[in-house]
């Protein structure tokens, strides 16, 4: 072979994927008729569109959600994860999509109670099915190249360590639900619309860091903490929780006058009412959560034992034919 054969071949171009060029434009168009919707007839917008379209919470879960479909595309199949995983996957990234995208973003805005529901959805329930779905693997095989460069670089890789740190991930993860429940920062939260998208990003980015350290099925390493000291952290954030929900749910003034000022969505059920619901969600639903989360830690505690005990059993096996065949027994 010539040297201009050799450097041909080498510098020869990838071969285009029309499919995965023809996707990215169809959610880029997709994105471009919901603002234009969400902009100029509002009125015609239907239930599951965008009230106040965003395109970075539009982005990110629609490229979520095409990153992990296709890195299962990709996967062999021995690789590819169960179908609950799935499940769980396109269910939590719906609910976080549909409280921030839809029209309940509005009835968010106007009831305390609605809101709460909207962040249990950001902060718990959603980044816990994520976690569940452990989608990683997925999303990583799917996206382009130079978005694994990045994700894998060294800046991106320091910060993932420091937010992983367990007490950096507690700390962010139950501070961030006491600083935007603060009724004066939740009320100047509430009427500007950056700080506001702020809120959302903070409790989606926080929620999914805890849950993600938490949830993780594998032993330590690779997982970063024991599966006892994610029993710890799963059981201890449920105190701080109940303790801001019992305050707000008995506390016998309004703490949160924005609703009043905004025009409630539901007239019958006053401030005080409208507050004592929101009170409990705060309070119950977590806590029940962090009751479910150390018992899929044990489970995943039980599965690791077992997968031992069957390694150990299968290596016995191994030693005892090998050794019938030096003894003849």
């Amino acid at each position: 072979m010539t040297e201009t054969t050799r450097q041909s071949v080498t510098v020869a171009p990838a071969p285009v994927d029309w499919a995965d060029r023809t996707t990215y434009g169809v959610i880029f168009a997709l994105g471009l008729f919901l603002f234009w919707l969400s902009h100029e007839h509002p009125s015609v917008m239907p239930f599951w569109g965008p009230w106040d379209f965003s395109p970075t919470f539009y982005l990110a879960a629609a490229l979520s959600f095409y990153w992990y479909w296709r890195g299962i595309a990709l996967m062999a199949p021995a690789e590819r994860p169960p179908i609950w995983r799935r499940g769980f996957f396109l269910v939590g990234l719906l609910l976080i999509y549909g409280v921030l995208q839809t029209r309940f973003e509005y009835w968010s805005q106007h009831m305390f109670f609605l809101n709460r529901l909207q962040n249990l959805a950001m902060n718990g329930l959603g980044p816990f099915l994520l976690a569940l779905a452990w989608p990683g693997a997925a999303m990583k095989r799917g996206m382009p190249e130079w978005m694994r460069v990045v994700t894998q670089s060294l800046p991106v890789s320091a910060m993932g360590r420091i937010l992983h740190h367990p007490v950096v991930a507690t700390v962010v993860f139950v501070g961030l639900i006491y600083l935007w429940l603060i009724p004066s920062v939740h009320f100047r939260a509430m009427i500007d619309h950056q700080l506001y998208a702020a809120m959302n990003w903070s409790m989606i980015l926080g929620g999914i860091l805890f849950w993600f350290l938490v949830l993780d099925p594998r032993p330590k390493p690779p997982a970063r903490i024991s599966y006892g000291a994610r029993v710890a952290l799963s059981f201890g954030v449920m105190f701080p929780q109940i303790l801001l929900g019992a305050v707000i749910s008995f506390m016998p003034t309004d703490l949160y006058p924005y609703y009043d000022l905004c025009g409630r969505l539901f007239a019958s059920i006053g401030a005080l009412n409208d507050q004592h619901i929101g009170g409990i969600i705060v309070w119950i639903p977590p806590a029940m959560m962090s009751v479910i989360g150390v018992l899929l830690v044990l489970n995943f505690m039980r599965l690791h034992e077992e997968a031992d005990v069957e390694t150990q059993d299968e290596e016995s096996r191994s030693f005892a034919l090998l050794a019938s065949r030096w003894t003849g027994r």
